[in-house]
């Protein structure tokens, strides 16, 4: 007799489909926005009937004393990733930069460039990937959107890295819901 942890459970939502193939030690996951392809570290098992994923403790080859001691992070490392890939390919991840500060601005030049203006003596450019959709309707804010989480946060963090808020006036470009503590002056 099987006991079933829940925390090793992971409920599967009615619009993806998945395929498991033990052979090759992959899940095929297929959703609405795309199919999503993830390489197993450890063994899984799928009861239909209830839509229900469990992660088991068995994993594939053979484990050093060290591995079979990890094997409880390697399958929590394991729902992560499979929960994170449900996501991927059912709804579309977003991220909002604004450009705080006099003169700095961005433009999207024929929808591959982005243009950016940040008060250097010279213009940055950014050429935005293709699995990647960059809006730009003010010249102070920047939409970024995709369907994978890593290459909205990769981007967002890249075109961030370009001018960080500094601590005192606040200028630069920032997060939607970043809040900045501004330090104090110097005092006479």
């Amino acid at each position: 007799m099987t006991i079933y942890l829940k925390r090793y459970l992971i409920k599967i939502p009615s619009d993806i489909a998945i395929c498991y193939c033990d052979k090759k030690q992959v899940l095929l996951i297929k959703g609405p926005l795309g199919n999503k392809l993830l390489k197993l570290q450890t063994e899984i098992e799928i009861f239909e009937q209830h839509n229900i994923l469990y992660v088991t403790d068995f994993s594939f080859g053979k484990l050093s004393n060290n591995g079979k001691k990890n094997i409880k992070t390697l399958r929590g490392t394991m729902i992560a990733l499979i929960k994170q890939a449900f996501l991927e390919v059912s709804t579309v991840m977003h991220k909002k930069l604004n450009f705080v500060g006099v003169g700095y601005k961005n433009f999207v030049l024929n929808d591959k460039i982005l243009h950016f203006k940040l008060g250097y003596s010279h213009d940055l450019f950014f050429k935005i990937p293709t699995s990647v959709f960059i809006q730009s309707r003010k010249t102070t804010k920047l939409f970024i959107s995709s369907n994978k989480y890593n290459y909205v946060s990769q981007i967002a963090a890249l075109i961030r890295s370009y001018k960080m808020p500094e601590p005192y006036k606040g200028k630069g470009i920032s997060y939607n819901n970043e809040i900045i503590k501004l330090k104090e002056g110097k005092k006479i």
